[in-house]
């Protein structure tokens, strides 16, 4: 997969940068920098494609994924952090997802469908990823939510659900909620610098 790899302090968590659909590897290396600066980063690209943009799996329309695919990229995902692990060094179990949009849909679904894939997360503005699936235990995997309450392609009872189900399954969840849309607010990005710092510094 295409992507970057910045070296950080060690004994910080890895930060696995996804970015929103039509973005690329670059595309939140600023966050990261604001987040966490002296995180190592991993950031990688979407192998999908849709008219033209970038995505890490296929969608059938608006709203609706196509779970097979979703299925496919995230282990194909789940390989690359272990692969990149060993080329670059860094603890595979010591791995932080920060995603935005359909970044945030597939790190929700590693924590989905793989235990020990992360050891938090930092979703911006997540759906649920896949309906009718028993999560691993999540009970030492915390995760923050950043959401818009007037967010146009996701509806605030669909964060609500995703919020449940990870809760149901044990992890620690804080949510931040803003008056905006689906664009990312700034004062969610200091939300999540601080819930960083608490939870892994």
């Amino acid at each position: 997969m295409k992507h970057l790899f910045k070296q950080g302090n060690k004994k910080w968590p890895t930060l696995l940068l996804l970015h929103g659909t039509g973005g690329d590897e670059r595309d939140l290396m600023p966050l990261a920098e604001m987040i966490a600066p002296e995180a190592s980063v991993l950031s990688v690209k979407g192998n999908v494609e849709e008219n033209g943009m970038a995505r890490f799996f296929a969608r059938l329309r608006e709203g609706v994924f196509d779970e097979e695919d979703l299925l496919f990229r995230t282990n194909e995902l789940n390989q690359f952090i272990e692969e990149s692990a060993k080329e670059y060094g860094f603890d595979r179990h010591n791995v932080v997802a920060l995603g935005y949009s359909n970044g945030a849909n597939i790190a929700a679904s590693l924590m989905y469908h793989m235990k020990g894939a992360l050891k938090g997360g930092i979703l911006f503005h997540a759906m649920v990823p896949r309906r009718g699936v028993q999560l691993p235990d999540l009970s030492t995997v915390p995760v923050f939510i950043g959401a818009g309450k007037r967010d146009p392609l996701i509806p605030l009872g669909e964060t609500k659900e995703l919020v449940e189900n990870l809760k149901e399954a044990g992890s620690h969840v804080t949510e931040f909620w803003t008056e905006g849309g689906h664009e990312l607010r700034r004062e969610e990005v200091d939300e999540a610098k601080h819930w960083f710092e608490n939870n892994f510094i």
